[in-house]
């Protein structure tokens, strides 16, 4: 990392006693100005900026038909169905799951309501029947492209098949036929879960966040109790099964108000993960720091990122387990803001050539990593893991060699990098790069970081932009991110590349509320708004700045 470059992240490290109440950005605010609504925003709306879910809206409609707002969450799933009858990302492997929820959604309405009873005809049993010819096109697969790794997808799949399946029993005429499982799944590991929920243990605490698979079984389920915010495991569908299909005796059930609160923030519709308070504040005040963007952090939200910092860790959100992502993400944040803490709880998610992002993890995360790398490499270089003794220190650095050199060895030969959190392939590349370019000159970082810079300048699109299946503003913030924060000073072709996506940010930038297509992984995709400003705002900063930093450096 240039000095040039460490000044400016220097220089963006700010505290303040009072923060501006949240408003709507001035188009011809500066970008300072913007990224201070931003972060003041996240205090406004403490609960966090995410987009709505299909799936897990879905899940709510069918699941508690007697909630504030069902009718506008029917209206909702009906008026997002494509025209080719699916829902969800054009992908076939990202779009089962919603249209699968979906559909089992507008299929329960059909068989519950008495006054409409199995009628095929009508907006809700027209997009039923579509998203059932969508499906049918769909569960087949193909072997070479497995379904995407998004969380509980083995789960989620056989009970939505099996729910669709029990609909359809009921239903007349070939348009409601039943439904095959792909191939290259099967029940067996759902009824398992199902069989250990039914059997009064407690199972891992993230299966909370799932609960709605275990059909009947999740129902009051006894190991499950609302968070402080009312949620059961960070999820509407969860909390929604959990609750059932009737109104709660007691009308002031934390669990309940919980999703009431959430059909008020956004009109009916529901978001996948939320709250996400944790995560969100810990990425976006890291990514405008990282990028030199003078940040005021009030002393409340710098205490809402150390509180929940624990032996093991921190969650993402009240109803999560602890994770390495999260924690490293925050400890970062912390330490960027001037307020590092020693980065030890990480080493509860090491394994014998990584870090996992919670114990039992099936695969691995490339991201999860590349924050751990910056957890523990901003610890090293800012001097403080001196002070925690010689042989801990000696810990640290070997950590960051370890992490650094497994993460080298994740580079496809392209030159990018792919993750689990994340479909797109300029996020996973933007974050160990940039990891890698800083904290990784052992493993030969500064030669990753160069083949990356290389991918990203050969796969530009003509109008710009960067992205996987079109271009985005937010993919084309990570890619300028990746050819800014990375190397010395730009050379030409990286400064010509970058320009030439200034019209993509500034369009992002302009438009705050503008719809973008949500491209992180849950239990299906996600937008979430403050973290993806937060990127396009870097990018900016870094397309104003980068002819400076070149002259200087």
């Amino acid at each position: 990392m240039s000095d040039i470059r460490r000044a400016a992240v220097h220089g963006a490290r700010q505290t303040c006693t009072q923060h501006a109440p949240a408003v709507r950005p001035d188009p011809g605010a500066s970008l300072p100005e913007v990224a201070g609504d931003l972060v003041a925003s996240l205090m406004s709306e403490s609960w966090g900026q995410v987009s709505p879910s299909v799936y897990e809206t879905g899940r709510v409609v069918s699941l508690t038909p007697w909630l504030t707002g069902h009718l506008r969450r029917i209206d909702h799933l009906v008026g997002t169905q494509r025209p080719d009858g699916g829902w969800g990302a054009p992908d076939d492997g990202y779009a089962l799951v919603p249209t699968l929820s979906a559909t089992e959604a507008l299929l329960s309405v059909l068989v519950r309501d008495p006054a409409t009873g199995p009628r095929r005809d009508g907006p809700k049993a027209a997009a039923a029947a579509r998203g059932l010819r969508r499906l049918r096109t769909m569960l087949p697969g193909r072997p070479d492209r497995p379904l995407p790794d998004m969380p509980a997808i083995e789960l989620i799949v056989p009970s939505l098949v099996e729910l669709i399946n029990r609909h359809t029993a009921v239903l007349p005429g070939d348009a409601f036929a039943p439904l095959p499982l792909p191939p290259h799944l099967d029940d067996g590991k759902l009824d398992l879960v199902r069989q250990l929920l039914a059997s009064g243990a407690e199972p891992p605490q993230k299966l909370m966040h799932a609960l709605e698979i275990g059909g009947a079984a999740a129902r009051g389920f006894t190991h499950a109790r609302p968070e402080p915010t009312g949620t059961i495991g960070a999820s509407p569908a969860a909390t929604a099964a959990w609750l059932g299909d009737q109104s709660p005796a007691d009308p002031s059930t934390p669990a309940r108000w919980y999703l009431e609160t959430v059909t008020a923030m956004h009109g009916g519709p529901m978001p996948v993960a939320f709250p996400l308070t944790v995560f969100e504040r810990g990425w976006v005040l890291s990514w405008l720091i990282r990028a030199g963007i003078p940040v005021c952090a009030p002393p409340e939200m710098v205490l809402s990122l150390t509180a929940p910092l624990r032996a093991e860790g921190t969650p993402a959100a009240d109803g999560l387990p602890c994770d390495a992502d999260t924690t490293a993400g925050t400890l970062y944040a912390l330490a960027l803001l001037g307020v590092p803490h020693r980065p030890d709880a990480l080493w509860n998610y090491e394994t014998s050539e990584h870090f996992c992002t919670w114990q039992g993890e099936d695969g691995f995360s490339t991201t999860t990593n590349a924050h751990v790398l910056e957890a523990f490499g901003e610890f090293v270089e800012t001097g403080f893991a001196d002070r925690a003794g010689a042989d801990a220190a000696r810990r640290y650095a070997a950590t960051v060699d370890k992490v650094a050199g497994w993460l080298r060895g994740q580079q496809r030969d392209d030159g990018s990098w792919t993750d689990r959190w994340h479909a797109s392939p300029y996020y996973a590349t933007a974050c160990c790069a940039i990891a890698l370019d800083r904290f990784g000159a052992l493993a030969g970082g500064a030669d990753a970081a160069d083949r990356a810079r290389k991918w990203v300048l050969e796969t530009q699109r003509p109008d710009g932009s960067w992205g996987r299946w079109e271009g985005t503003a937010e993919e084309t913030a990570y890619a300028v991110q990746t050819l800014l924060l990375t190397g010395d000073a730009p050379g030409p072709d990286v400064v010509r590349a970058a320009a030439r996506a200034r019209d993509v940010l500034v369009r992002a930038f302009s438009a705050p509320d503008a719809v973008q297509p949500p491209l992180w992984h849950d239990k299906d995709l996600y937008h979430p708004r403050a973290i993806v400003r937060a990127a396009v705002l870097a990018a900016l900063h870094l397309l104003e700045t980068a002819p400076a930093r070149g002259r200087k450096e």
